[in-house]
């Protein structure tokens, strides 16, 4: 049985216009301000961005708090994560590892594939189940104590050391399983269901919305993917350029 690809996200995707990326990118790489570094649309070094203001992009504000545990040896310019810290500056903590906050296991959970891990939908039976009957039935009260959500930012290949470090293994730990990546660095022998940082974010944030806050998703936090869907069509496009695609 043949595997479809998912289709590509500037097709789904409630989106910001991508005008100030296609003048940036024309502009070419700019030197990083504080830096000094040669960047394209951001400093993945300094989190900041290049050759254009906050005024330019959009800016997502998120229902809980994201922490991304950066492996060291993950190389910056190669990582998604960025695209979170940037354009959710107030709710997003980046932390190169071994740097690991201490954390509460009843207020955070960990995002991360594993035989012990659980859906979003089956995460928030286990927060109720910690509640009262009477809280059980409140979705505000039901979602009340989750306040963290820790995400690994990582090669698969070394996901390992951060994943099983003793200060994350009383989170409750939640998988994707449901989602394919659209990310044009797959990694060789790894399945599709493997998600790059920010599709893991955007996911986990799209289930959430709508199985824990019972909302019903209108693209709120679709601008989450605002670099990352650019990035994809510039690719795509570089790909059917050289007869790859």
């Amino acid at each position: 049985m043949s595997k479809d690809p998912p289709p590509p996200p500037e097709l789904w995707l409630k989106l910001a216009s991508h005008t100030v990326l296609e003048e940036a990118q024309q502009r070419g790489r700019l030197k990083c301000s504080k830096c000094g570094g040669s960047r394209m649309f951001f400093c993945y070094t300094c989190c900041s961005l290049v050759g254009m203001s906050l005024q330019d992009i959009p800016s997502v504000k998120l229902p809980v708090k994201i922490d991304i545990i950066k492996h060291p040896n993950e190389t910056d310019g190669k990582s998604t994560a960025i695209h979170a810290k940037i354009l959710a500056p107030s709710d997003v903590t980046i932390y190169t590892y071994p740097c690991i906050p201490e954390y509460q296991k009843d207020e955070v959970v960990l995002v991360f594939p594993g035989p012990r891990a659980v859906s979003v939908q089956d995460m928030m039976k286990c927060f109720s189940e910690s509640g009262t009957p009477d809280e059980a039935q409140s979705s505000v009260s039901k979602v009340a104590p989750l306040q963290r959500v820790v995400f690994i930012d990582s090669t698969w290949n070394q996901t390992n050391k951060i994943s099983t470090d003793e200060r994350l293994q009383d989170l409750l730990q939640v998988e994707l399983k449901m989602r394919k990546t659209c990310f044009w660095r797959r990694q060789k022998g790894k399945p599709d269901t493997y998600l790059a940082t920010i599709e893991a974010i955007y996911y986990f944030l799209k289930d959430f919305h709508e199985h824990c806050l019972d909302k019903g998703y209108d693209g709120e936090y679709d601008n989450l993917l605002f670099f990352y869907s650019y990035l994809h069509s510039v690719v795509n496009k570089a790909k059917t350029s050289a007869g790859k695609c």
